[in-house]
């Protein structure tokens, strides 16, 4: 069992960053994948973001690849995501999830753990 907080939403512009903290609690005496899954209005949810916090693999979506860099500070439980570039379809909830796993996931419905999400808006 595992608990996780996301914080650093907030409404930015077009170019600009923003950076989403994950806290995570509980029991992590286990290889877990951590993933950033955003859902927007009308859309499909999006594994934007998947990391190992014991092998620091990561994986990103072609949509943000090159844009988005998630990280992960064991020590402190924490894992993050860096977004640059920011568009305007970034525009979503992003939840933080995790499931263990000795892979990463890319499939929003394989993640057992969820956060409450924070809202990312990205103004023209």
């Amino acid at each position: 069992e595992v608990q996780l907080v996301e914080s650093g939403g907030g409404l930015v512009q077009a170019g600009g960053s923003l950076r989403l903290s994950c806290a995570v609690s509980g029991s992590t005496d286990e290889d877990y994948a951590i993933g950033w899954v955003r859902q927007a209005p009308g859309k499909e949810r999006e594994v934007v973001s998947s990391i190992s916090t014991f092998d620091v693999d990561t994986w990103y979506a072609d949509s943000v690849k090159g844009r988005f860099t998630t990280s992960s500070d064991n020590a402190k439980k924490m894992v993050y995501l860096q977004m640059n570039s920011l568009k305007p379809e970034d525009t979503a909830v992003y939840f933080c999830a995790a499931v263990s796993t000795t892979i990463l996931i890319v499939h929003p419905w394989l993640y057992t753990y969820w956060g409450q999400g924070t809202q990312v808006t990205v103004s023209s």
